[in-house]
């Protein structure tokens, strides 16, 4: 029997993080050289390397047992200890009848976009995972290029908005940035509210990563700012290191009844309710306590440490750039300045040149940046250092909190091997196209003499 795929199923894409792990797998699985048993330098997958915090697993022993459906909206005492985090926290006095707990972020970004009528405002570059969302359900969308500090530009803003003819035109906020690790001070966000207050642009700020602000204090929710316009997006996956629970929440804006009521139509027909155990199990992460204020306190260090020595390594690098990141575990390198010798060696996106990195014998496995939504001809690539084993991280820091640079450098080194290896990996690969093509430019030198 032959089975007819609809076509708006047919036309979209693998996610590319999910075909790189396909390329990946495939490669290793075919590759000769014995030195493939080791597997690779992932700097390509962005899940948090550390352990779930302890309260939330005995949390989840605990509630194994809890069987009966949730409530669309998700149970009361999450919902209020999540109103309780977001007060301690972000200074956001969000009740709990603003909340709507869903199974990831992901999902609640995805039903937002089915309910908000009219057009996206996508900045670039940006996570890979908006812009299938936005192809699937068929909505309006226009690019914002950042400029070059990565950031949104509220002229730039206000101009593109200006140009759109929706009644509605919705911004899709990252903040903090995944994929360039940077965050938006209260200024910053202030001059972005301004034009979206005076062209009624309504924001999805994407505020996933908030927790992992390298110094916290720094860190500003745009549902503080721009209350009565923002929809605040946040979970478990990054903060707690929970990506496999699949709990999100999303804050509706201040005086919003009617578009709840739509939004609870839209979860109940999708999915119901998230899981009921997990739903209790996230409790014990949302409560505010010394143990879970030390987990974000360690994690936040060793992201932090680990960021730096990445982003120092990388710009050490000739004609290599990059983002300093503040946050997240991510940061955007920019290899553009190879562009020519890139193109001698006939690698003319950056999705071949992810490729070229993975192969023998490199094992480098990057996001280039044509999946983050930029040019495919951008030789940029998102570089998240997450590959060593965090639970060992975390209990060696504990142990030994590395105060001065030379310690913490040498935390590095003993903690995340992989990530220092694959470092190197990325130089020797740009020094070994250089030389390549001097040597060609050489032999094709000589060939022309004796020609001659």
């Amino acid at each position: 029997m032959k089975f007819i795929v609809d076509q708006q199923v047919e036309d979209i894409e693998m996610p590319e993080n999910l075909k790189l792990n396909t390329f990946l797998q495939e490669f290793h699985s075919n590759c000769p050289h014995p030195e493939c048993s080791f597997g690779f330098y992932g700097f390509a997958f962005g899940q948090s390397p550390f352990a779930v915090p302890k309260p939330v697993q005995n949390a989840l022993i605990d509630s194994a047992g809890k069987g009966a459906y949730a409530p669309v909206s998700g149970i009361t005492e999450l919902r209020n200890a999540i109103s309780k985090y977001h007060k301690h926290y972000f200074h956001i006095d969000a009740a709990p009848e603003r909340i709507y707990i869903g199974p990831g972020t992901k999902e609640l970004i995805f039903n937002l976009l089915e309910i908000l009528h009219g057009t996206v405002i996508l900045p670039t570059p940006a996570w890979l995972g908006y812009l299938p969302q936005i192809r699937f359900l068929k909505k309006n969308y226009h690019m914002l290029p950042t400029r070059a500090n990565r950031k949104i530009s509220p002229s730039d803003l206000r101009k593109l908005a200006l140009r759109l003819h929706d009644r509605q035109k919705i911004l899709i906020l990252n903040n903090p940035n995944n994929p360039t690790g940077l965050i938006y001070d209260q200024l910053e966000l202030e001059e972005i509210t301004d034009v979206c207050r005076e062209l009624e642009i309504t924001v999805i700020s994407d505020e996933i990563y908030a927790q992992t602000t390298f110094d916290f204090s720094k860190f500003v929710s745009m549902g503080k700012v721009y209350p009565e316009g923002t929809f605040v997006t946040n979970g478990l996956s990054k903060s707690h290191a929970a990506g496999g629970y699949r709990l999100g929440y999303v804050i509706f804006p201040q005086h919003s009844p009617e578009l709840k009521l739509q939004f609870k139509k839209i979860l109940a027909t999708e999915y119901t309710a998230v899981s009921t155990p997990i739903q209790h199990a996230a409790i014990a992460g949302f409560e505010i306590s010394n143990e879970m204020e030390e987990y974000f306190q360690v994690t936040r260090k060793i992201h932090q440490i680990i960021g730096d020595y990445t982003y120092n390594e990388l710009i050490s690098i000739d004609g290599v750039k990059a983002t300093k990141p503040e946050s997240t575990f991510y940061l955007l390198a920019d290899f553009n300045s190879y562009s020519s010798e890139l193109q001698k060696a006939k690698i003319f996106t950056s999705q071949k040149l992810s490729e070229s990195l993975i192969v023998h014998p490199y094992h480098t496995a990057i996001v280039g940046g044509d999946s983050l939504v930029l040019e495919r001809t951008d030789f940029s690539a998102r570089i998240a250092y997450v590959d060593y084993d965090g639970s060992k991280a975390y209990q060696n820091y504990i142990q030994h909190k590395p105060k001065t640079h030379s310690e913490k450098i040498e935390f590095v080194k003993s903690n995340a091997p992989k990530v220092v290896n694959g470092i190197k990996m990325i130089e020797r690969f740009f020094n070994d196209l250089k030389n390549d093509l001097l040597k060609n430019e050489n032999n094709s030198k000589n060939n022309l003499r004796l020609a001659s």
